[in-house]
């Protein structure tokens, strides 16, 4: 019973762990997140300061993953050149070794439980007590995490102590280097967190259950398996996001067979030539050593590694499904294109709304997605809506500069008006996501009822908006106008409803200010979205006839 004990005393260490790195991760980001992605943007004006920018801003966060992400969201934004993201990446390898250091060197010294226990409880009581928008509050959640480290380490520890008095570990002194890099890989990959392997490495070797060399392939595995995370996210995103992950991962994996081959003859050089004889600060240096090395062997060739990644992926791999495969050059074809891609974006605007009333791929055009789109969650439809808006807004300013026929540009202006209002549309129903959560969960009948039927308005709404947009439908200026004027005196009719509800006692001033609030977004997105369309749809004589109406938005 003693091994079986053993291992969910481990188990629970590690959970302990990875909520303690996620307290630290989170509170550090609303302390000064802000601040750090400053300091990372000016830090990578050349190589050299971008390798120093990711290790020092890695070694306070302690989360090579996060500094990862945000570099992946630099290059989306072309904020940073690739090159230096790369370097970037590599000083975030080195700078996360400095949780190792602590760990090997205050973990297993000091008495955790004098130290950690009274900071998790203490914090962890500042955690409950204050308001989430102080600063005592993050404060409080980062001494919390920071305590957890320690105690998630004592869970791994005395676990790991009582699994080698009852397991014989003799048997795997011949096991092949191999099968325990696979282990360090594993392991790392399933918790996405290094640091916490290194822990459990730790742990392990401190209570002689694993061997030194052993150790140093678990850690050569871990490296390798730390860069999924980031592998699988630049997946999801344009080509030089997936070309900063693939370059990780080269970097990575590389950088560690190399050293694998001469595992043993490092150990050696640890061990005895630098005379490191403590087990657990020679596996950390060596850690440390793993990435440095890293560092010089691929810093002469990033710019030749860059050049090499620019040819895996093709600047044409974007979220747009037309703009991208014409030359703004060519003004009629690029019109043409305008034309459909300005479909397509009033056509996702109207999936993402329904998704966000759970009437997921629901729209008729849903078929025209990117994959990627409609399985995606909420706010990843979100995040895919702006960047096509970005690319649409660049490839109009394009097309404008070469435009010199007034029909030519005033369609051209049109179609743009029409992308910005239903971006407006989507702003306004994103905007409205926490209240159409709260209304869809609550006990009211009155908030309850008014959800359902938004929903039904917004359901009716999009499927009549879809029909003037993608089939020949005869009298569409007129089914706009009148949809218009539907949704205005909608607008009213609900709004006397809701000040009734309000005198009569269902609702409290709190819930009503929620409603009304509600009330509007949703009227807000209605007449984007028809704006959006009429722009699409009709010539500027017949738009001129919305611009009379009351509530115009540009």
């Amino acid at each position: 019973m003693i091994t079986s004990f053993d291992i969910w005393k481990v188990l629970a260490g590690i959970a302990i762990f990875l909520l303690g790195i996620r307290f630290l991760e989170e509170s550090l980001q609303q302390l000064s997140g802000r601040r750090f992605k400053l300091f990372l943007k000016k830090q990578t004006s050349n190589k050299l300061r971008a390798i120093g920018g990711g290790a020092i801003v890695t070694g306070v966060l302690q989360s090579s993953s996060l500094v990862s992400l945000m570099v992946l969201a630099f290059v989306g934004a072309s904020v940073i050149p690739m090159e230096n993201a790369l370097a970037v990446i590599l000083g975030a390898n080195l700078g996360t070794t400095l949780d190792s250091w602590i760990v090997a060197v205050a973990g297993f010294k000091l008495n955790i439980e004098n130290i950690a226990l009274p900071v998790a409880g203490l914090a962890g009581i500042g955690y409950a007590v204050f308001n989430k928008e102080s600063k005592l509050y993050n404060w409080c959640r980062f001494l919390l995490g920071f305590g957890f480290l320690f105690v998630g380490l004592g869970y791994m520890k005395t676990g790991m102590e009582g699994l080698v008095l009852s397991t014989d570990f003799s048997q795997f002194k011949e096991s092949p280097i191999l099968i325990f890099f696979i282990i360090g890989f594993i392991i790392t990959t399933l918790i996405q967190s290094s640091s916490a392997t290194i822990a459990i490495t730790l742990s392990a070797l401190n209570a002689g259950a694993v061997a030194l060399v052993p150790a140093m392939a678990i850690v050569l595995g871990s490296e390798v398996g730390t860069t999924i995370k980031l592998f699988v996210a630049g997946l999801k995103g344009v080509a030089n996001k997936k070309r900063v992950a693939l370059g990780n991962f080269i970097f990575n994996a590389i950088n560690v067979l190399l050293i694998l081959i001469f595992l043993h003859p490092l150990n050696k050089f640890i061990t005895e030539v630098i005379g490191i004889k403590n087990n657990l600060y020679a596996l950390v240096f060596f850690q440390t050593l793993v990435n440095i090395l890293g560092i010089i062997l691929f810093y002469p060739f990033l710019g030749r590694m860059t050049r090499f990644l620019e040819k895996q992926f093709r600047d044409s791999d974007s979220e747009s499904l037309f703009i991208h495969k014409v030359s703004p050059l060519e003004t009629s074809t690029a019109l043409l294109a305008m034309e459909k891609e300005n479909r397509h974006f009033l056509n996702a605007v109207i999936t993402y709304s329904l998704s966000c009333f759970e009437k997921n791929n629901e729209h008729p055009a849903s078929g025209t997605f990117q994959k990627k789109f409609l399985s995606g969650t909420i706010a990843e439809k979100y995040a895919y809506l702006k960047y096509l808006y970005g690319e649409i807004h660049s490839f109009y300013i394009q097309v404008q500069k070469n435009c010199t026929d007034s029909e030519d540009i005033d369609q051209l202006e049109r179609f743009m008006s029409s992308v910005r209002n239903a971006m407006y549309a989507a702003k306004s129903i994103k905007d409205a996501i926490a209240d159409i959560e709260q209304l869809r969960n609550s006990s009211n009948d009155v908030k309850y009822d008014f959800y359902l039927k938004t929903r039904q308005s917004v359901e009716d709404f999009c499927k009549e908006t879809n029909g003037l947009l993608n089939e020949t439908v005869a009298d569409r200026f007129e089914k706009l106008t009148g949809s218009y004027h539907i949704v205005t005196e909608k607008y009213t009719v609900t709004l006397q409803q809701l000040y009734k509800e309000s005198i009569a006692g269902h609702v409290s001033e709190t819930e009503i200010s929620t409603l009304l609030n509600f009330n509007r977004e949703i009227f807000t997105f209605f007449k984007s979205l028809l704006f959006g369309a009429k722009d699409h749809l009709f010539d500027r004589e017949q738009s001129k006839y919305f611009e009379d109406l009351p509530g115009f938005i540009r």
